[in-house]
């Protein structure tokens, strides 16, 4: 390997775990609770659910941090470095109060809002539980964003590891109760959660404690809006993916509880390959932002260069692996025929927009660690909204087929507009010297050779 790939592949290695080990927990988690009725399992559901929403403000902060902290170890300013993670501290503690003190007085409006009888109240008994623990979550994903920032991916990794194998633990001893553990159900599985975070917590705040940055040179308040600035993408993307995939589920489920089902096996399959392009998208955002701070324009050209090619060979190949394995990885979530025919369906077709995907997602990271984080997130916006909108008008004809092919082709527009649309740096683009900071020198005429590399041809990184 050359160029940057060795460095995107040594940070995206242990971000690929992380994710991974995160959705391996949710998904015994889930199982244990299966047990417990329907109610136990909708309340869970409906959790899950909650928690992405406030993922996104809790992503906002933590990625704004890592490229705010990257830019400034790019530029060699240590001054700089302690006013990111000081400011990104405070406002975790402001986000973490702000969400979860309505959030515990309102946990029975939220649980009755979507569900009734026994799971809205399950609901709620898992809200005040996980309300209180909010800060826990929010200060996790702050700390992570800051390791990432000065350039280590694995410090994050190990604490997810410890988190999940905790919780494999602490899950069917507080849920089911075996021994002297009591069964506390649905509760027992909030509580696993909160001490399996509380534990990779502390181990995270003495890890930052041995990392002390200087005392920050100016306010803390300019800083903290570049943060929010700066993330601000990153939470807005994920969001709108939450939103559009709540959308399309609406959308299966008047197919029938066969086409649900299958369409929740082959989603789960798919997490574990698109995790990759997401662990692309973080270390190719660290790296894009650590080369921005230090001016290096011709360096984020070839970063993007290297992330596409990257991420169309993880998107090729995850593509091939959903198709050729399709049979026997539904065959073993389920043994219902119907159910099984309806996952192999979706691999199979919604498997095909994996390589734009990947480019997509990948070079995403790019965009927003360099600065231009809004062209990418309109492209989004608008291939999302082409997604919804074809996959309506084909299901119509193709049925259920053809909300998948609308998956298709929600990510070859979001890959077209992303190269069309002229990235443009905005004023977070440079960290040194300010709390706001100044455009790099070249960053601008990087981000145009990133765009020209899209389409992964050697003419198109020509120097400007």
């Amino acid at each position: 390997m050359r160029g940057h790939l060795p460095r995107l592949v040594a940070l995206a290695g242990p971000v690929y775990a992380e994710l991974l080990s995160g959705v391996v927990a949710s998904v015994v988690g889930t199982y244990w609770v299966a047990g417990l009725g329907g109610p136990a399992v909708a309340a869970v559901t409906l959790a899950g659910t909650v928690e992405n929403l406030l993922l996104g403000p809790a992503l906002v902060v933590a990625s704004g941090a890592t490229v705010r902290l990257a830019r400034a170890h790019g530029a060699g300013d240590r001054a700089a470095a302690g006013r990111v993670a000081r400011a990104a501290w405070r406002l975790c503690a402001l986000g973490s109060l702000a969400l979860s003190v309505p959030g515990f007085l309102l946990r029975e409006r939220i649980a009755d809002a979507f569900l009734d009888g026994e799971a809205a109240a399950l609901a709620a008994d898992w809200f005040a539980v996980a309300f209180p623990a909010f800060a826990l979550f929010f200060g996790q994903r702050v700390a992570d964003g800051l390791f990432k920032g000065a350039g280590d991916t694995r410090t994050p990794m190990r604490t997810a590891l410890l988190s999940s194998a905790l919780l494999l633990v602490l899950d069917p001893l507080l849920i089911l109760g075996p021994g002297p553990f009591p069964a506390l159900g649905v509760t027992g599985a909030a509580l696993a959660l909160t001490a399996s975070r509380a534990a990779a917590f502390a181990v995270t705040v003495l890890l930052r404690r041995r990392r002390r940055l200087p005392p920050p040179a100016g306010g803390l308040l300019p800083e903290a809006c570049a943060i929010t600035a700066t993330g601000a993408s990153f939470g807005l993307d994920f969001t709108a993916r939450m939103g559009v995939g709540a959308a399309q589920l609406a959308l299966v489920s008047s197919f029938g509880v066969s086409a649900v089902a299958g369409y929740g096996v082959g989603y789960r399959v798919l997490l574990v390959v698109t995790m990759a392009f997401y662990a692309v998208r973080q270390a190719a955002a660290i790296e894009a932002a650590r080369l921005t701070g230090a001016g290096s324009a011709a360096a984020v050209r070839t970063l993007g260069r290297d992330t596409a090619r990257l991420a169309a060979t993880l998107g090729a190949c995850s593509a091939v692996l959903c198709a050729a394995a399709a049979v026997p990885v539904a065959a073993v979530f389920t043994d219902d025929p119907a159910v099984a025919g309806q996952a192999v369906g979706f691999l199979r077709m919604a498997g095909l927009h994996l390589l734009p995907y990947a480019l997509v997602v990948a070079l995403g990271g790019v965009h927003q660690g360099a600065g231009a984080g809004r062209p990418s997130m309109l492209a989004v916006l608008l291939g999302l909204a082409a997604q919804l909108a074809s996959g309506a008008a084909l299901s119509a004809p193709l049925g259920v087929h053809g909300l998948w092919a609308g998956t298709t082709i929600g990510a070859v527009a979001q890959l077209a507009l992303l190269r069309l649309l002229p990235p443009r740096p905005g004023p977070t683009a440079g960290v040194v010297g300010s709390a706001a900071g100044g455009r790099s020198p070249g960053v601008r005429r990087a981000l145009l050779g990133c765009r020209r590399g899209h389409g992964l041809r050697r003419a198109g990184w020509r120097r400007a």
